[in-house]
């Protein structure tokens, strides 16, 4: 049933694209973009934010992947995905506030160059960050990737052990083609992608703090609308009532972790986690 959904999304698709591409000059830009963290609750923040009428989703899908994955596409392709310029001010007038469009691509947070590509292309841009347990987020990733055929090791102590020697090399081989991609950096940096603090710190450097929110995802699903008026005040939206909450993407881990594994694991995130308390206000709620 979803192969035949999807077969027939193609043409529609198609048509969509060839259309944005033609009208692109006329389409807005992203002011604010969801980059991250994957498997921490991106996809629910950006369906929640997409129930406001200021703030335009891409017209085709949630994941654009432009400065990442399809940055050889150029600007012109990134544009044809977003609302036109004509609706946004339409919706300006309506609703007393510029309108802003955005997109949640969590590989954005990750990939060493996606940065300097968006502080190059948006320069005003603000980001927005969802960080979680990271042993958790380990575990949800890996039974993702595996549900979807990019991993092939189907015990998580076994992907662990392997991900040092998968990534060897990868962020120098992005940089040196930056054109390229490397499958293994990309869907298999389980512990890697758990250290929120470092890639902050990378963000930081091109943006500065003040433009960079970031969010714990336990305390987005536990209480969401204290989170999401947070989010509306960091983009300078007016408050509109709170959208429908709902939780998308989650995933059970296949089998529990040993628990000598999650003790090494905690272990390894300790000190990035630390870090984390200065860009969250407070101590991580994993770490209480």
């Amino acid at each position: 049933m979803r192969t035949d959904i999807k077969q027939l999304k193609r043409p529609v698709l198609s048509v969509s694209r060839s259309t944005g591409r033609f009208t692109a000059g006329s389409r807005m830009l992203p002011s604010f973009l969801i980059v991250g963290a994957q498997r921490c609750g991106t996809t629910s923040l950006y369906r929640a934010l997409a129930q406001h009428p200021l703030l335009r989703k891409p017209v085709l899908h949630k994941g654009v992947h432009y400065f990442d994955v399809a940055y050889d596409r150029g600007l012109r392709w990134y544009r044809a995905h977003f609302p036109l310029q004509v609706g946004a001010a339409l919706l300006a007038r309506r609703y007393g506030g510029p309108a802003q469009a955005y997109e949640s691509s969590p590989y954005y947070l990750f990939h060493p160059l996606a940065g300097e590509r968006i502080a190059a292309t948006l320069p005003d841009v603000k980001l927005i960050v969802l960080v979680r347990d990271p042993v958790e987020r380990a575990c949800s990733a890996h039974a993702h990737e595996l549900a979807r055929g990019f991993e092939t090791e189907s015990h998580l102590e076994t992907a662990l052990e392997l991900e040092e020697q998968r990534l060897a090399g990868a962020d120098e081989l992005l940089r040196a083609l930056p054109y390229g991609q490397h499958r293994s950096h990309r869907h298999h940096a389980y512990r890697a992608r758990g250290r929120y603090a470092d890639q902050l710190d990378r963000l930081s450097a091109l943006f500065g703090r003040d433009r960079i929110l970031v969010l714990d995802s336990h305390r987005f699903f536990t209480a969401p609308e204290p989170v999401y008026d947070r989010v509306l005040e960091f983009l300078g939206v007016p408050h509109l009532g709170h959208p429908v909450f709902e939780r998308h993407n989650g995933r059970p881990a296949p089998r529990p972790v040993p628990r000598d594994l999650e003790r090494s694991l905690r272990e390894h995130f300790e000190p990035y986690d630390a870090r984390l308390t200065s860009w969250l206000g407070e101590e991580p709620s994993w770490r209480r």
